[in-house]
């Protein structure tokens, strides 16, 4: 890969987050709704607020927000912020800022995805592979045609499976929550076990709802692989099924899934934002909830631009990476 072609990259990727981080900036701005007066307002209904000091609370963060500055100036403002990573407050969480907001539910939600998307894509692209293996055993091809007819079912569909029979029938598993009630966050191992088996409802929910999209799409790459010469010739020289299967087969027919995998990440998460409130975890989607629920727009503004930055950094390093799985691509 030459240094053009990376600096062609980069450029790229500074192009998506400036227009994704611009559309973020000015739909919010086209609607008549005022995000500081609607969430005041709910609380002078609760609290009791005159309304001169509720106008003097409004006035006062409107300046401190810079709402009060031309279109312009909050545009500039608003870019510099984000080269810097500074989202500024959250209104249901204040004085805590966007960026603690998303720093303390990050881990929740990197780790649930990183999870599950690792395992729907091995499972699934495995599954796939020997479904479309014609030497594999009829058994085995067979064993991924459930996770097929699972495609249809979203994964908030299959948690609410889940959570009935699993969590709430059988009783085998909780019904949500990042922990048991009143156990406090320690390294331990206790904790970790305890941990652990409130996330697996919604890894399953997850892994459920994708793996029979890896394995659709694996399927369809495997049939296309085997007419191939190089596949042909493999067969002639008389190497193993094993090796076949592993060096000519799945090596190819996973290039074009590890692509995919970079985008993985931006549909999942769709998901497990409503997944993450059904169960209840202190993730990103969860957070996202509660300021939607609030009228938090600088929290939605931040958690949205976040995600789209995370997408579009992982889908370059994806690019980066390529080169180095595909020899054509290297030297092409």
């Amino acid at each position: 890969m030459t240094v053009k072609l990376i600096i062609r990259r980069l450029l790229f990727l500074v192009l998506v987050v400036w227009a994704a981080s611009t559309i973020v900036f000015l739909i919010p701005r086209l609607s008549s709704r005022n995000a500081l007066r609607e969430r005041f307002g709910e609380l002078a209904r609760t609290g009791g607020f005159s309304p001169q000091d509720l106008e003097k609370i409004i006035a006062s963060m409107q300046q401190q927000f810079g709402l009060e500055q031309p279109l312009y100036h909050q545009y500039w403002t608003y870019l510099g912020n984000i080269l810097r990573m500074d989202f500024g407050y959250s209104l249901y969480r204040y004085p805590s800022t966007v960026s603690e907001v998303i720093a303390q539910s990050l881990p929740w939600t990197i780790g649930l995805l990183l999870v599950t998307t690792i395992l729907s894509f091995i499972i699934g692209n495995l599954l796939g592979a020997v479904a479309a293996w014609p030497r594999a055993p009829r058994w085995l091809r067979g064993f991924a045609a459930p996770f097929i007819l699972l495609t249809g079912v979203p994964p908030v569909i299959m948690a609410i499976l889940l959570l009935f029979f699993i969590g709430f029938r059988l009783q085998w598993l909780p019904l949500g929550g990042a922990y048991s009630a009143g156990v406090v966050p320690n390294l331990s191992i206790g904790f970790a076990l305890d941990m652990l088996q409130h996330q697996v409802l919604p890894a399953l929910s997850l892994i459920l709802g994708s793996v029979g999209g890896w394995v659709l799409s694996m399927r369809g790459m495997g049939v296309t692989i085997q007419g191939e010469d190089y596949v042909n010739f493999a067969e002639h020289k008389g190497l193993t099924g094993g090796r076949i299967f592993r060096d000519y087969y799945l090596r190819n027919a996973m290039l074009p899934q590890v692509t995919a995998l970079a985008l993985a990440p931006a549909a999942i998460v769709t998901s497990a934002i409503i997944v993450e409130g059904l169960f209840g975890l202190p993730g990103i989607g969860s957070a996202l909830n509660l300021a939607i629920r609030a009228n938090d727009f600088p929290t939605i503004y931040g958690i949205v631009v976040f995600i789209t930055i995370a997408v579009a950094v992982l889908m370059t390093v994806v690019e980066f990476l390529y080169p180095l799985l595909d020899p054509r691509v290297r030297n092409s």
